[in-house]
């Protein structure tokens, strides 16, 4: 069994910045990248940033594009989004997702359906 705990979310206010972890624990597991999206209240689930096992490759959209950064600890099986210039838009609750299917573009992991496991999200409040 494998699982996804995030930790790091919390009230904040606008441009401040916050460190989001995500720890993998349970049998050996290597997913083929690790992806985090997020999900405000009355919207649908959004794709904010991915980073492949082979070479560290990541991706993001462009709505986020230059205020998120996606790492990776190898050693601790945790990955970690860094939210810098925090937006009252941001405002939602994050998930971390494993991908079990190999894609030959990174941008394909920006699906949901490339992920097999889903951590339980934390929340996120940014005020303005």
């Amino acid at each position: 069994q494998v699982q996804l705990v995030e930790s790091g979310g919390g009230l904040v206010q606008a441009g401040d910045s916050l460190k989001l972890s995500c720890a993998a624990s349970g049998r050996t597991f290597s997913p083929y990248a690790m992806g985090w999206f997020r999900q405000a209240p009355g919207k649908e689930r959004e794709f904010v940033a991915v980073i492949r096992r082979s070479g560290g490759t990541t991706y993001y959209p462009d709505s986020v594009k230059g205020r998120f950064t996606i790492s990776r600890d190898n050693a601790k099986n945790t990955v970690y989004l860094q939210i810098d210039s925090l937006k009252p838009e941001d405002t939602a609750i994050y998930y971390c997702a494993a991908a079990t299917v190999q894609y030959y573009s990174t941008s394909a992991y920006s699906s949901d359906r490339a992920y097999a496991y889903w951590g339980q999200g934390t929340q996120v409040t940014v005020s303005s």
